[in-house]
């Protein structure tokens, strides 16, 4: 895996992504966990080829703007560039940038951790057996 590996995606606006139908507002606009999920969909994606085999990778850390409004319908489109790879190379940062057909709507970065996914599944599973435990 090489810095400077590109993700980019195109997406549409439904009536299930806006504000109003996820729970973060009261609009008829693309919601900030939609534009977010977008994002991380995007990254995950243009690094999943350079993965070994059993390993994914999960969000960690975003800091994005999302300083414009997309109505229902408008496409809008996400782009990631890996920019980091951590020392011990599990740690990936990708500066974003999302435009709608309009322009601008989020930049910033997200941060993507390399993990074993079989092994991140059974410990999420333990957390859930030691409650009913307790």
């Amino acid at each position: 895996m090489e810095i400077g590996i590109k993700g980019t995606n195109t997406f549409t606006v439904k009536d299930d992504m806006l504000a109003v139908h996820v729970g973060s507002g009261e609009v008829r606009v693309l919601a900030t966990p939609c534009l977010v999920a977008a994002i991380e969909k995007t990254a995950s994606e243009s690094v999943k080829p350079y993965l070994e085999e059993g390993r994914t990778t999960v969000g960690t850390h975003v800091n994005v703007t999302h300083s414009a409004a997309t109505p229902c319908g408008m496409k809008f489109f996400v782009e990631t560039e890996l920019a980091s790879i951590s020392e011990n190379g599990k740690i990936l940062t990708f500066m974003v940038n999302v435009r709608d057909e309009a322009g601008l709507i989020s930049e910033g970065t997200h941060e993507r951790a390399i993990v074993r996914k079989q092994r991140f599944e059974e410990k999420a599973d333990a957390k859930l057996q030691k409650e009913r435990k307790d």
